[in-house]
């Protein structure tokens, strides 16, 4: 059993709705039957308390953490991380990373 980064953005009015709608997007794109090595065999999200950026820039800082190997997210069995991001619309946005199970 492997595990694989995975990178997904979504909006919601607070982390915890927006991290509940990616990972039932992710189960419905990719099925529950675990190592999926996507969002959905995340149960938990840990927001990172930094600015809001581009989805640019803060997919670029989630590559940091992971190649660093934050222990805040850098683990399969691990939390979820979550950056705030800037929407285009100006909706409170998140970029959703780490590793998942394969």
């Amino acid at each position: 059993m492997g595990a694989l980064d995975f990178y997904t953005t979504a909006t919601g009015t607070d982390v915890q709705t927006a991290f509940n709608a990616a990972r039932e997007h992710a189960e419905w794109e990719y099925g529950t039957s675990g190592f999926t090595g996507t969002i959905a065999e995340k149960d938990e999200v840990t927001l990172l308390d930094e600015p809001k950026r581009s989805e640019q820039d803060a997919m670029e800082r989630a590559k940091e953490l992971l190649d660093g190997e934050d222990p805040r997210v850098s683990t399969k069995y691990g939390p979820a991380g979550a950056l705030p991001i800037a929407t285009d619309d100006g909706a409170d946005g998140w970029l959703f990373f780490g590793v998942a199970a394969h």
